[in-house]
């Protein structure tokens, strides 16, 4: 196989779902702001609330517009470039997309318009429903496809079928209720609500900088730091929980997060800098934080986190029991009434993607050496400094955002914003941080699976399409230049929306002038 066309297909799909979420989250986090604001508008019945709502709901609307376009490609991307995939897992994988589209997205649609262009025909409360069913759409829509990716991570309630040699569902309420899809579903949910306050603190104190629509900005702050504090704090709390979940679900990624290199006497320390070096296999002048990694992983003082070394020597377990299971599979698909190899099947059923590996270096994969199969059970450990910094960097934004949100929610308390003109630069400089933040989770989640597209299951390398080099590079450049074009778009689309300011505008108080005290004399 050409490993140029599997890295190529890779890299594709890896800048079309970053740049795709560069939108999902700001759609996640701003509808539900939209329905805190509008609710506020309709229990006041103060017409700067309308305005308000209008005028986020016009920033929702042009992230809006770019997150479907970018999410229609991403899904035709397994087609195209991931057609074994599609094959091979399609009556799994693509169960919960089918239901995102059907269920939440033509809700989420219409909806959309509804609340664009039903301010003047619904009545408040009406209106009012139509945001809320738009949040729940949106939100709805991020579960089915955590759904879909925490399957990937987590391959639960499906088996290999020797018959059609394709993965089926044998229990879809596993699927549904996947520990790691529901772990990933709040902790990514929760990244989005920070995303949007962040924006919303960081345009509200622009204005406040500027001292134009004040009262507007005044009272988008208020609810940014409110909501953001809630959310902040959530990211971190269920992001402890995600890493509990790969205490059980995957080892691997938890111990390359960590570079722990070997299993550690419990209760581990959890290393909060250093310099991990594969080809030593060890972490160089790093600072360790004694127990913390138990009790977050194990949630105990006796519980081990396994090293890499030791997980490997589990996967070269896996691989030789792998080659059985597929040696039977062989047979099967000569003489599927073999009970002997059937029997040898369902027994070693587990490890067949772990044979699977082996074809990296050998067609046959019941004719590996030795050699090749101690390599490839190290192909199990992905890129550790990667890792290992990734995780770091994202783990410290979210610190920062609580200690942003903490000092925004004091602020807005006191009514004080102008005097804080420090902490309005600042608000202002850390919009970006956060889509960091979570671009940053997603390499984190998404690299430490490989050598897996299906964890334990489909290595990345069988999974691609039978495509070019040549191809491959002009269609990453045409969505390149594409999709660069639509983002340029959009940010001069947002910035001339923040330049023009609220909708509505509502006048700033005029001063209130003395009337003149007539003379007694007079």
């Amino acid at each position: 196989m050409d490993f140029s066309v599997v890295d190529l297909s890779r890299l594709q799909f890896a800048l079309t779902a970053l740049y795709h979420f560069l939108f999902v989250p700001l759609t996640l986090g701003l509808s539900v702001m939209l329905v805190i604001m509008e609710s506020l508008y309709v229990m006041t019945n103060r017409p700067i609330w309308r305005v308000i709502t209008r005028f986020w709901a016009k920033i929702f609307g042009i992230n809006f517009v770019l997150g479907v376009a970018t999410g229609l490609t991403m899904e035709f991307q397994f087609g195209t470039n991931w057609s074994y995939f599609s094959q091979y897992v399609g009556d799994v994988f693509g169960a919960p997309l089918a239901i995102e589209g059907l269920m939440a997205f033509f809700m989420e649609a219409t909806f959309v318009g509804l609340m664009f262009f039903g301010w003047e025909k619904l009545s408040k409360r009406q209106h009012l429903f139509v945001t809320f069913m738009v949040a729940v759409g949106t939100n709805l829509s991020a579960l089915w496809i955590l759904i879909a990716n925490g399957w990937m991570q987590n391959p639960v309630g499906a088996r290999f079928n020797t018959d059609t040699m394709r993965m089926e569902v044998t229990d879809f309420s596993a699927v549904l209720f996947n520990p790691v899809a529901q772990a990933k579903f709040v902790h990514t949910v929760s990244a989005g609500y920070v995303i949007a306050s962040v924006l919303v603190l960081g345009v509200s104190a622009f204005y406040l900088l500027k001292g134009r629509w004040t009262q507007f900005a005044k009272r988008s702050m208020t609810v940014a730091a409110a909501f953001g504090l809630a959310g902040s704090l959530s990211v971190v709390v269920l992001g402890d929980e995600s890493g509990y979940v790969l205490t059980d679900n995957q080892k691997m990624k938890l111990a390359a997060i960590e570079a722990a290199w070997h299993t550690a006497p419990a209760p581990a320390g959890i290393t909060l800098i250093g310099l991990p070096d594969f080809e030593t296999r060890t972490t160089r002048y790093q600072v360790e934080i004694p127990w913390v990694l138990g009790l977050i992983s194990t949630r105990s003082l006796t519980g081990e986190v396994t090293g890499m070394s030791e997980l490997v020597l589990k996967a070269h377990e896996r691989i030789s029991s792998g080659q059985i299971a597929y040696r039977a599979v062989q047979v099967l698909k000569r003489t599927p009434t073999d009970a002997a190899a059937r029997a040898a099947f369902e027994l070693h059923k587990r490890d067949l993607g772990y044979a699977l590996l082996l074809k990296r270096y050998v067609a046959d994969p019941a004719a590996a050496t030795p050699a090749m199969i101690d390599t490839a059970a190290w192909d199990t450990v992905p890129s550790v400094p990667l890792m290992f910094w990734s995780f770091r960097l994202m783990a410290g934004i979210g610190f920062l955002m609580i200690a942003l949100f903490t000092a925004a929610f004091i602020i807005s308390t006191a009514r004080r914003h102008e005097q804080y003109r420090w902490f309005l630069r600042i608000a202002v400089a850390a919009i970006p941080l956060p889509w960091l933040a979570a671009e940053l989770g997603w390499v984190v989640a998404e690299l430490g699976r490989q050598p897996w597209a299906i964890d334990g299951v489909l290595p990345t390398f069988l999974a691609t399409s039978s495509l070019t080099p040549a191809l491959l590079i002009t269609t990453i450049v045409g969505f390149t230049a594409l999709y660069g074009t639509l983002a340029v778009i959009e940010v001069r689309l947002i910035l001339a929306a923040i330049a023009h300011g609220p909708v509505e505008d509502l006048p700033e108080p005029a001063p209130v002038t003395a009337l003149p005290i007539p003379s007694l004399a007079a």
